[in-house]
């Protein structure tokens, strides 16, 4: 059983999953209130979920502190689509995760594992450090973003569609269309470049398949 502080906003509810698992969970408003305590502290829950601005703030604050907890971020799907990996976040955690998913993720930022590779063509993808390069040179992602490049780059040559790909980078709960996979595809193409993004292919009627090799 971990101990974990939740830093944010009054009034917001905790999630279902944490209600539902073991752990402690300590709330502060103030993230002055929640550094005094990281010596007590085994997580650090930031709620993003509608003040993503100081949300950020608040996760640069903890992280330069001289803590050995890891920060998460606690994200809705709206926010989640604006947050990068300059926040200085170790992982994030949906608000319609499952418990099954929230505890394997707490489980996972607090096992100390060494860094984890998905490593596809020119693709590199790093799970614990939430970093991806392409050829050597790292790409600016949201998280979003990033789990939908991890998941493709972790599945190379197979057809995946839309609703698959929907149900495991956005969760089963989460209500848009999939119409949102192929806006991200977009943004994801965009990103990596025009001498790297034919190696996600669109399969017409279907969805995507990543090539790690063309």
């Amino acid at each position: 059983m971990s101990r974990l502080a939740l830093v944010g906003p009054a009034g917001q509810p905790l999630p279902e999953a944490l209600e539902l698992l073991p752990h402690t969970t300590d709330r502060y408003t103030e993230v002055a209130d929640c550094i005094d305590h990281l010596d007590v502290t085994d997580v650090v829950l930031v709620d993003c979920r509608v003040e993503p601005a100081r949300a950020k703030e608040i996760c640069l604050q903890v992280s330069s502190q001289t803590s050995n907890a890891p920060v998460v971020l606690l994200a809705s799907a709206a926010t989640l689509s604006v947050v990068t990996r300059d926040w200085g976040a170790d992982d994030f955690l949906t608000d319609t995760a499952t418990p099954l998913e929230a505890d394997a993720r707490l489980r996972f930022v607090t096992s100390g594992q060494e860094s984890r590779e998905l490593v596809a063509g020119p693709f590199t993808v790093d799970e614990e450090a939430y970093t991806a390069t392409v050829a050597g040179q790292p790409l600016d992602l949201t998280y979003t973003e990033f789990e939908l490049l991890k998941f493709l780059v972790a599945h190379p040559g197979r057809v995946l569609t839309r609703d698959v790909l929907l149900s495991e980078v956005w969760g089963y709960d989460y209500y848009g269309g999939t119409r949102t996979v192929d806006v991200h595809i977009r943004r994801l193409r965009a990103k990596i470049g025009p001498e790297y993004d034919g190696h996600i292919q669109t399969v017409r009627s279907v969805g995507y398949r990543f090539q790690a090799q063309r």
